[in-house]
C-alpha cells in the first residue's frame, strides 16, 4: 500500500514538473511592459549613454592616478563628480522605463581604456585627446541628436538637460588641449 501510494505520488510529482518544463519551453520569455512601448532608438540612446559616460569616469579616474597637470586632474574629478551624478540619474530614467542601463564601458571604450592607462609620458595628452575631446564630442552629438529625435519625452527631458553639462566638459577641454599646444610653440 504505502509502495503504492508512494509510486502514485512520485509519478504525479514527475508529471507536473514536466508539464511546467514543457510550459516554461514554449511560453515567450514576459518582457516588462515599459520596455515593450520604449522605441529602439531610445533604448539605443540609453544604452550609448551609460556606455560613455562609464568611460568618461574611468578615464578620468586614470587621470587622477597619472596626469601630471592639477588643471587636467582638476577637469577629470569635475568630469567624474557630473557623470556619476549623471550616470545614476540615467540608470534610474532607465529602470522606470523597464530597461536596464549598461553599468560598464562597451568592449571597445575598454580597449581604449587600457591603450591609455598604458600611457606614463604621453598620458596628459592623450586624456585630453581622447576622454576630454573626442570622446565629450561624440558625447555632445549624441545628447544633441537625442534631444531632437528621442520620442520618450522623459528621456528627452534628460538629454536636454545634460546636454549642457557636456559642453562644458568639452569647452574645459579644448581649453586645456590648446594651452598645451601653445606651451610647446
Amino acid at each position: 500500500m504505502k509502495t503504492r501510494h508512494l509510486t502514485a505520488t512520485l509519478l504525479a510529482s514527475f508529471t507536473l514538473a514536466a508539464a511546467s518544463a514543457a510550459q516554461a519551453q514554449t511560453a515567450p520569455p514576459a518582457a516588462p511592459a515599459a520596455e515593450a512601448k520604449l522605441d529602439s532608438a531610445d533604448r539605443d540612446f540609453l544604452e550609448n549613454a551609460a556606455q560613455a559616460g562609464h568611460m568618461e569616469i574611468a578615464g578620468s579616474k586614470l587621470a587622477l592616478q597619472k596626469a601630471k597637470d592639477p588643471d587636467l586632474r582638476a577637469l577629470a574629478q569635475k568630469i567624474i563628480e557630473d557623470h556619476e551624478k549623471a550616470g545614476q540619474q540615467l540608470a534610474s530614467l532607465a529602470q522606470s522605463k523597464g530597461y536596464e542601463a549598461p553599468t560598464e564601458p562597451s568592449l571597445v571604450q575598454q580597449a581604449k581604456l587600457k591603450a591609455l592607462g598604458l600611457r606614463d609620458d604621453s598620458f596628459d595628452k592623450a586624456y585630453v585627446d581622447e576622454i576630454g575631446v573626442s570622446a565629450h564630442e561624440d558625447a555632445v552629438k549624441l545628447f544633441g541628436e537625442a534631444s531632437n529625435d528621442v520620442k520618450d519625452p522623459d528621456i528627452k527631458q534628460f538629454a536636454i538637460q545634460t546636454l549642457p553639462i557636456l559642453q562644458q566638459h568639452l569647452d574645459m577641454a579644448k581649453a586645456l588641449a590648446q594651452r598645451a599646444e601653445g606651451a610647446k610653440q
